[in-house]
């Protein structure tokens, strides 16, 4: 029952958990469809990195003296299958692919961007600070992420997809 602001923080992280460990299995399935080294190279690190974020929301259960379990997230179900059913198509070019996955990517990135915001305020609201640190620091590479695919995409993808 959501009874309080805590009881949403808590399912909020709940939520997390279970993006952060989907995420940890896709990145590697777009890595291998991915062909430009540049965008290779971007999930290769945010893969690292995403470990890193499903070990913070265990810290933060753990900080808010609560167990560790995920929720099964239907955002991120959606995203993720939506992205399956895009990057499972058939693509004329490399290119195409890659621009494809950049925007299935990003739409994950944006996902948890919310997510990250939210809890962050609440936690923020409660007083949890070392949480409110674990899951900022998160959000930051999310954002770093996001801004490394815009990057790559506007820099060497589209431009590529374009002359597909």
């Amino acid at each position: 029952m959501m009874d309080s602001l805590d009881a949403i923080l808590l399912d909020e992280l709940k939520d997390l958990y279970d993006v952060e460990k989907r995420l940890s299995k896709a990145l590697p399935k777009l890595m291998k469809k991915a062909t430009t080294p540049k965008l290779k190279a971007a999930f290769r690190k945010h893969h690292r990195e995403t470990l890193k974020h499903v070990t913070r929301v265990e810290q933060a259960f753990k900080v808010l003296g609560q167990p560790v379990r995920g929720k099964a997230c239907a955002g991120i179900q959606g995203i993720l299958k939506e992205g399956d059913e895009h990057i499972g198509e058939r693509f004329a070019d490399a290119g195409l692919r890659d621009a494809t996955i950049i925007g299935a990517a990003q739409r994950a990135e944006h996902y948890e961007i919310a997510a990250y915001g939210t809890a962050i305020a609440h936690a923020r609201l409660l007083g949890h600070d070392r949480v409110v640190m674990l899951l900022e620091q998160s959000l930051g590479e999310e954002k770093g992420a996001d801004d490394k695919l815009t990057e790559i995409a506007v820099g060497v993808v589209n431009r590529k997809a374009a002359k597909a």
